[in-house]
């Protein structure tokens, strides 16, 4: 069924097509789940993984990583993508090339094929991610975003948690003697109902205006996060190599090349790869500081954490994987109610409530873990895990909505993308920096009776760790606007009778 693009104003929509965005909200939510999902859910099985496969500890790190440097590499293109030939399009194409990735991963017969199907996973959420946000953007009114935004913000809580969860039952339940490979294999019915669905409930929108796709600047972008990003991530197997040094100082010189050479695009022709004029908006450009400094704490934190309670605790799969059921929960509440609640009442203050309680929430967990060592119970870890879940969840949903309150509906897709690249960035990042913060701290040739030791001293250095990030966090978020721009409005004109309120919102 084809659709026409959207116009590009909101108009107030029939009963019909009311039902069908909401639908299409169902579906594309459904597909960031199931993206979500997949970023934590490998963490869980890796034991299963290398000893079905063999795989090296340097296969392992590339099973993880593989993802999101492929994932962090296309977001924008992915973004750009959706803003010339479609929202829709893009998404669909997306989701199947997800669904035959997961497939590939799922019968992958040896290490290395896993690896390449990972990084062929991450590149198709790149298609598909960017899509939900933008689609989202360009289907509801302001007056409803807030509503939606929360709903996202319950999704991202839920699919940050429950992939351990879901990892861990399906690797324990070893579903036709396939130990692993079902964490891959689920998401084939998922992706082949959204695709399915999605064809007929969502609809096609765009940029009014007629864009292209900047090769150069794709180009730039991926060797500019590739030079950061690539030698983080090996530089402690390989011994920290001189060339790994001589690329991370290069990351900020293709950085800078990026930005010069978007500037003389956007002049020559008007189609940027990534729209400069963006980070004009005040609003926008602090928002996507804080997403990259959070996306490195929740790098750190979902990694070290999963270690810690496998290797360091000794605890099964499913075991691990139940303990962040009461984080899911806290999250899925506190996102719930930050938007549609707290943020019309308090603006930026919820964000930054968020942070601080998170802060509160480690250094709970850090006194806990050292008070009880290695006799930590599940039942004594969900205090902080339940404070940490709150703060979160009044982080998600209220930045997302902060950070795209004033951005021009023709480069919806360009801000959501570099808002996820962002986050992924920060997230592989943070994951690189886990063999400083973690392994950094533990002896290569330590006894087999002391690595339990071991890893609950380098779990409590790591938190450490996120504990100063979260309050830097705090501090950027002093450059957020102090109420979202739809709030704001809503205040102002909160005199105003209803009708004339709905088109100052609008």
């Amino acid at each position: 069924m084809t659709s026409s693009p959207l116009p590009a104003e909101s108009v107030r929509p029939t009963d019909r097509q009311d039902r069908r965005r909401w639908f299409a909200l169902a579906i594309v939510m459904t597909a960031a789940f199931m993206d979500l999902v997949d970023v934590t859910i490998v963490n869980i099985a890796i034991p299963s993984i290398q000893q079905d496969t063999g795989a090296t500890l340097s296969a392992i790190q590339w099973i993880t990583a593989g993802y999101a440097l492929a994932f962090a590499g296309g977001l924008i293109t992915g973004g750009r993508l959706g803003d010339i030939y479609g929202r829709k399009r893009i998404f669909l194409i997306g989701i199947a090339g997800f669904t035959l990735a997961s497939a590939l991963c799922g019968f992958a017969a040896g290490p290395e094929m896993l690896v390449a199907s990972r990084v062929l996973q991450g590149a198709m959420a790149a298609l598909m991610v960017p899509q939900v946000l933008s689609i989202v953007h360009a289907t509801f009114p302001a007056e409803e975003r807030g509503k939606v935004f929360g709903l996202f913000g319950m999704v991202v809580g839920l699919g940050a948690v429950s992939g351990p969860l879901l990892g861990a039952l399906l690797t324990e339940w070893n579903i036709f003697g396939l130990e692993w490979r079902p964490i891959f294999l689920i998401n084939l019915p998922v992706g082949i109902a959204g695709l399915i669905l999605g064809t007929k409930f969502i609809q096609e929108s765009k940029a009014p205006k007629a864009l292209k796709l900047d090769l150069v600047g794709v180009v730039l972008v991926v060797a500019a996060l590739m030079a950061l990003v690539y030698p983080l991530t090996r530089g402690r197997e390989l011994d920290w190599p001189l060339w790994g040094f001589v690329l991370m100082a290069a990351s900020p010189v293709l950085f800078g090349a990026l930005v010069a050479y978007e500037r003389a695009k956007a002049r020559r022709d008007g189609s940027p790869l990534i729209e400069l004029s963006l980070f004009k908006v005040k609003s926008f450009a602090a928002g996507i500081a804080v997403q990259l400094t959070f996306g490195l704490a929740l790098g750190v934190f979902f990694l070290v954490w999963t270690l810690y309670m496998q290797v360091g605790l000794g605890w099964s799969a499913l075991k691990a994987g139940a303990t962040g059921i009461p984080f899911s929960i806290a999250v899925s509440f506190a996102a719930a109610i930050s938007v549609q609640k707290l943020v019309p009442r308090f603006g930026r203050k919820v964000l930054q409530a968020g942070a601080a309680t998170m802060v509160a929430g480690l250094l709970l967990y850090i006194a806990l873990a050292s008070h009880y060592g290695l006799d930590i119970a599940p039942w004594q870890m969900v205090p902080p895990l339940v404070v940490m879940g709150l703060g979160m969840g009044l982080i998600v949903a209220p930045l997302t909505d902060a950070v795209l309150s004033e951005v021009p509906r023709e480069h919806a897709g360009s801000a959501s993308g570099l808002i996820n690249t962002v986050q992924q960035m920060g997230n592989a990042v943070g994951l690189a920096l886990v063999s400083v913060v973690f392994f950094g701290t533990i002896d290569e040739r330590i006894a087999p009776t002391e690595i339990g030791a071991a890893y609950a001293n380098a779990f409590e250095n790591a938190l450490w760790w996120v504990v100063a990030v979260l309050a830097a966090i705090f501090l950027l978020m002093f450059a957020l606007p102090r109420k979202p721009r739809q709030h704001a409005e809503a205040e102002a004109a909160g005199g105003a009778p209803a009708k004339e309120r709905e088109s100052v919102l609008a």
